[in-house]
């Protein structure tokens, strides 16, 4: 039994070391160094929401540099205690010893999915909105589970999460909805979900009970930073006004306040509800379009995608990220990864972690393997 506790801790080392390898340490403390000496500059709590974002990423950053550190020196003292267990024949320290080791094992992995995150948009907050596709009330109602879905999940990972914009379906379901959602690295676990999701079930509309296939489209863009300059032009936009709506039997402003946006040029629509201003719910709106007009920029530029907003792909068959099967068996698979798991039921309660880390691990060797032939 000690012998294999031995054996964990010294994998568990060894994964450190070859961690520590991909962890820029001292570009990483210099920024630390940056960011507490704009603390240090007056009238830095003027402004709440700016000093909040660095504090966000000051606590991010010292986590990155300290977690690996603190936790070499508790697998240094777990390897003498069951070195000394070994020696001395001691049972009585065994569930105590399983129990540690386990545990630094999951904070390991922790600090691993954590250094995944090299993107410098991956802290930034996210505008995520969920769109039906091709199959009509059966979208509808698949794009209501995702969105519970990724509700769940923010839930999980204590993610705040402000629901800016939801149109109920007609029958049933949602036609669309936008949620902004902040917290630590929510860009870089959730940009694994950005793409069209597809379902395989027994229609629970259909009396027939035959087998349908849905989709629905996830969006995931990040907010963009107030010394980005995206021109938009009056000109170039139309706006409309309605009556709020609320998810889920929410009480909802009365008032024509909510407010849509269309981009012209490219056919960007976007709809704000969360305020009971309508000039608030309109700049609100306005940078939405701006960050998905920068994420389409910034993906062009990183040649991700073939087209964004005027040759984006269908919401339909042969453009799926992922598929859900629940009929005739169960399984979702994550067509980019290979990932894929019969536990259809938790990842639909939001347990996506397996999915985000595989997704991250494959979009590193993509690049890594990018930037080797460029």
């Amino acid at each position: 039994m000690f012998e294999e506790q031995m054996q964990a801790v010294a994998d568990y080392q060894s994964r450190l070391q070859d961690l520590r390898k991909c962890l820029n340490v001292d570009s990483t403390k210099k920024r630390i160094t940056e960011l507490e000496s704009v603390m240090g500059f007056h009238g830095f709590w003027d402004d709440p929401e700016a000093a909040q974002k660095v504090m966000l990423e000051l606590r991010g950053l010292k986590n990155l540099v300290s977690a690996p550190d603190t936790l070499e020196k508790e697998l240094e003292d777990l390897g003498l205690l069951v070195e000394m267990a070994r020696e001395e024949n001691d049972e009585s320290v065994e569930a105590e010893i399983v129990e540690q080791t386990q545990a630094l094992g999951a904070r390991l992995h922790k600090i691993e999915l954590a250094s995944l995150f090299q993107d410098p948009r991956d802290a930034k907050p996210v505008i995520l909105s969920i769109h039906p596709g091709a199959g009509g009330t059966e979208s509808c109602d698949w794009a209501d589970i995702l969105y519970r879905m990724i509700v769940r999940f923010c839930e999980q990972q204590e993610f705040n999460y402000d629901v800016m914009d939801y149109q109920p379906g007609e029958e049933a379901g949602l036609k669309s909805a936008t949620l902004r959602i902040t917290g630590p690295n929510v860009y870089g676990m959730l940009k694994s979900e950005d793409g069209v999701h597809r379902l395989v079930r027994i229609s629970p509309f259909d009396a027939a009970s035959r087998r349908h296939t849905s989709f629905s489209a996830i969006e995931v863009l990040t907010e963009i930073d107030d010394d980005i300059e995206i021109e938009v032009r009056e000109e170039d936009l139309k706006m409309d006004v309605f009556r709020s709506s609320g998810a889920g039997g929410q009480k909802v402003n009365k008032t024509s306040s909510a407010v849509r946006l269309t981009h012209l040029p490219t056919g960007i629509v976007v709809a704000c509800q969360v305020e009971r201003s309508q000039h608030r719910n309109r700049d609100t709106a306005l940078q939405m379009i701006k960050s998905k007009l920068y994420d389409i920029e910034v993906k062009k530029k990183e040649a991700e995608l073939a087209a964004m907003r005027n040759g984006q792909q269908d919401v339909a068959w042969g453009s799926q990220i992922r598929s859900y099967v629940l009929h005739p068996y169960q399984l979702i698979k994550d067509h980019r990864t290979g990932f894929e798991t019969g536990n259809v039921g938790r990842v639909l309660d939001g347990e996506l972690d397996e999915f985000i880390e595989a997704y991250l691990k494959w979009n590193l060797e993509r690049r890594s393997a990018a930037a080797r032939q460029a």
